[in-house]
């Protein structure tokens, strides 16, 4: 991993911006400096495959000859987002009352981030659960990817099941 340069370091900063399709992005670092790559490998070996923009994030990076790189995510925080609900269905429950509920694994049946919704089905299930873009958004991901696998917690809305909180799997599973 060292090119040869300084050793890794730790940085704090947050998300400049990040492409699942282009499969890279750019964090800043609050200590200022120049954009630091995140590649998506790098992500997903945190257990994402996307951040939302603006996401404050913890990494250790490294000098090399293309720049500074991330070499591992260490912590991710989605930003602040208003204390409103992303969702009137999500009205009703307080944030610490949704992280009480169950994370459950399912497995991403589509998402399209332009329509701005998606579905899952819950393992061993194949009823859909929707999953919003702005519950996406305010769970610090910013797309998720066909047959990925995600854990989801759920209240029953006016439509039926659906996402109040998506997590990445390896998150979960850790």
């Amino acid at each position: 991993m060292d090119s040869g340069s300084d050793p890794a370091r730790q940085v704090h900063g947050h998300v400049k911006w990040f492409d699942p399709g282009k499969g890279f992005g750019f964090v800043i670092a609050d200590e200022g400096g120049p954009d630091i790559l995140l590649h998506a490998n790098v992500l997903r070996n945190f257990g994402q495959g996307s951040v939302v923009d603006g996401s404050e994030v913890v990494l250790k990076v490294q000098d090399t000859q293309r720049g500074l790189q991330a070499i591992e995510v260490v912590d991710i925080k989605p930003p602040a987002f208003a204390e409103n609900p992303p969702l009137k269905d999500m009205a009703a429950y307080t944030t610490e009352e949704i992280a009480r509920r169950p994370v459950e694994p399912a497995r991403v049946k589509w998402f399209d981030k332009g329509k701005g919704f998606g579905f899952a089905n819950i393992f061993g299930s194949q009823d859909d659960i929707f999953i919003h873009v702005e519950v996406l958004r305010h769970s610090g991901l910013s797309d998720l990817q066909s047959g990925e696998a995600v854990g989801l917690r759920l209240v029953d809305g006016e439509r039926g099941r659906m996402a109040v909180e998506v997590i990445g799997w390896e998150t979960v599973a850790k």
